[in-house]
């Protein structure tokens, strides 16, 4: 693919190749085309990668091949102009309508997979466009594309610079459709080390090295985190090893380039573009309509990243944050850190006007299935117990259809529609394992029914990590309404709900296991409409992990709460406003818990109601009463079924299986009652 193009490149016949943005060439030779940036488009419409045997999407790649890329064209000095490139080979792997995504580099010239038509920008070290120019250039290819597809959101992906880029591209185009994800941004320009440094190189004289520890962090980030995202996670030690040798000297090789290419001049007149770039974007924020997300490093040694967040947050109409206390100034490149997991965790990711939840949503990865795992693994550690991951995997138990509860998942149905309808644990600790081993252990997918506190930004700042429900996002929790339940089982997908909603995850002292669901059938006859299969459930354990010591009943009496009260349920107020008594207090409030020595918890999945073919008898409501006081029935049977057999269980507590691992190894699986 050549490095620059004056237009549109010719697609095969009945394949859809994405615009090519770029500049004019200027009166020179052209540059030396890329061999590194192949693009190899498939017919529009060619499905997804195939699922992983778990369930969940393929295996994203990203920021090797952007690097390979950006390398290759480093080695060709150039004094521009700037120009769009993909760094990676694009198939048939998008998903339809796939938004554009335009990401804007800070200094020196990351991917997201099928999620997004990427391109990237590249901006020759020897180019001089001063940031009105680079200004103008992504203009018109926001515009181009907003005229290709209007109905479809852009994706502006800035750091340090390219965020003011993206700043005021926004603010001169209110109308355009934008989501702007601003990594360390250099508004903050100002208050940082940087100008410092600025004023540093004035006086260092020619030949310039880069010996600056502070500007080698400028321009390359931390080079210790970026070792695992190059090789990739999820290898064994064996692949690890030779793997991380190569990619580390590839790296190396990179910062070799870097510093013979970057001269004082070049760097002299980045830090000028950025000081120029902050005063102007700084006095447009006003103008500002787009929405926002703002990443920031905790660790970053140059922005004062994560004060500027917070105050872009105030100044910014649509805006949200996301801090990464341990990461550094060039987040993008870090190990651990993954751009398309932060955006679908915010809920920022599109492919209308519109956000979706439903139609929108992208399956896990393998890594993000991980990362829920070790997320709901944490929950259960509460007194810092650091053990084998077996020692926390739950007892899973299903009832197959002669009703026989057997250990493991045999029971559960294997094609949709089906509702998991169940008892909602003291702060929804069993929503993690459950969802995940289900997903891990059978390959379905469960679509929970979620609080909308879940997903108002508002309520997001009361919270201390303003990303504390990223991951239920990222598994596919989407907002409890009639329309959201319908469209799920029109899709033919597993549905997880709770009829006692947070009245039941956040219930009083001495209300352990107890059901607060509403009189009428919910839930039935949507059911029915769609032949979906019911699937009572019950899961206990919350009294083995914690003690409440102050419930709602006891804040109230605090001084001063309902202020927090009162700000915490503007949405959650909505809910049940036609229930009577104790069910239609869905009111969202903290806890005071004290934690226990781990015990085990454990689930068993009844024996599945089917409704397909009772449609028209389940139109009745006395009949759909009748199947819903049956499954409230089967639910409460579960609950007491469970408590009497751990009693049973020699495993509960976790130091039996703590010694059970010591002396069968660490994968084994620990033995429970016998069902």
């Amino acid at each position: 693919m050549p490095a620059t193009t004056g237009a549109p490149v010719a697609a095969p016949a009945g394949a859809r190749r994405p615009l090519l943005f770029g500049a004019a060439p200027r009166p020179q030779a052209p540059s030396p085309p890329l061999t590194t940036t192949r693009c190899r488009r498939a017919a529009h419409g060619t499905p997804p990668p195939p699922s992983s045997s778990s369930g969940a999407a393929a295996r994203r790649r990203g920021v090797k091949e952007y690097v390979e890329a950006a390398r290759e064209m480093a080695r060709h000095k150039d004094g521009g102009p700037p120009r769009w490139f993909s760094p990676l080979e694009c198939g048939g792997g998008r998903v339809p309508g796939a938004p554009t995504l335009l990401y804007l580099p800070g200094t020196v010239s990351v991917s997201s997979d099928r999620m997004f038509d990427l391109w990237c920008l590249h901006i020759p070290v020897e180019d001089r466009t001063p940031f009105a120019g680079l200004v103008e250039y992504v203009e018109r290819a926001v515009k181009s594309e907003s005229s290709r597809a209007p109905d479809r959101p852009i994706y502006l992906v800035g750091e340090s610079v390219g965020a003011c880029v993206a700043l005021a591209v926004a603010a001169r185009n209110p109308g355009i459709d934008l989501v702007l994800i601003l990594v360390n941004p250099g508004t903050s320009f100002h208050r940082s080390q940087l100008q410092t440094l600025s004023a540093f190189l004035d006086l260092v004289p020619e030949p310039f090295h880069l010996t600056t520890p502070q500007l080698l962090n400028f321009l390359t980030g931390n080079l210790m985190k970026m070792p695992e995202a190059f090789v990739g996670r999820g290898l064994s030690l064996q692949e690890a090893g030779p793997r991380l040798s190569e990619t580390t000297s590839s790296m190396l090789d990179s910062l070799t380039i870097l510093v013979d290419v970057l001269t004082k001049e070049s760097i002299v007149c980045k830090l000028e573009m950025l000081k120029a770039s902050s005063s102007f974007v700084n006095s447009r924020l006003h103008a500002v309509k787009a929405q926002t997300l703002v990443l920031a490093s905790g660790n970053d040694e140059l922005l004062p990243s994560t004060q500027e967040a917070e105050r872009l947050r105030g100044a910014l109409e649509k805006c949200r944050t996301r801090v990464f206390r341990d990461n550094g100034h060039k987040i993008l490149l870090e190990a651990g850190f993954d751009l398309a997991t932060t955006i679908k965790g915010a809920g920022y990711y599109r492919r209308t006007r519109r956000t979706d939840f439903v139609a929108d949503y992208i399956p896990p990865t393998p890594d993000e299935l991980q990362q829920a795992i070790d997320h709901d693994r944490g929950a259960t550690e509460v007194l810092n117990f650091q053990g084998p991951k077996a020692c926390h995997r739950p007892v899973m138990l299903s009832t197959l259809g002669d009703g026989r509860v057997v250990r493991g998942l045999a029971g559960l149905p294997r094609e949709g529609p089906a509702v998991l309808v169940g008892y909602h644990m003291l702060l929804g600790l069993e929503l993690g394992p459950m969802v995940t081993g289900i997903l891990s252990g059978t390959g379905v997918h469960v679509r929970g029914l979620a609080h909308p506190f879940m997903f108002d930004g508002g309520t997001e700042r009361l919270m201390p990590d303003s990303a504390h429900f990223d991951l239920h996002r990222v598994m596919g929790a989407v907002p409890v309404t009639g329309a959201n339940f319908y469209r799920l089982l029109a899709d033919k997908e597993f549905v997880l709900l709770y009829p006692g909603g947070a009245r039941e995850a956040l219930h009083r002292k001495g209300e352990e296991y107890k059901l607060f669901w509403p009189e009428q059938p919910e839930f039935v006859r949507m059911a029915s409409r769609f032949g979906a299969t019911i699937v009572p459930f019950g899961v206990v354990g919350e009294d083995d992990i914690c003690h409440l010591l102050l419930d709602y009943n006891d804040l109230q009496k605090v001084p001063f709460y309902g202020m927090l009260d009162e700000a915490l349920n503007r949405d959650g107020l909505r809910l049940r406003t036609d229930s009577m008594g104790e069910v239609k207090d869905q009111r969202m409030h903290p806890l005071l818990l004290a934690p226990k020595v781990p015990g085990r918890f454990y689930f068993v999945f009844g024996k599945p109601i089917e409704t397909r073919g009772r449609e028209k008898e389940l139109r009745d409501k006395e009949a759909a009463q009748r199947l819903y006081l049956q499954v409230k029935s089967e639910v409460e049977g579960c609950i007491n079924y469970l408590k009497e057999k751990r009693e049973e269980d020699p495993y509960r507590s976790i130091l039996p299986r703590l010694l059970y691992q010591a002396l069968h190894g660490p994968n084994a699986e620990i033995p429970t009652f016998e069902p």
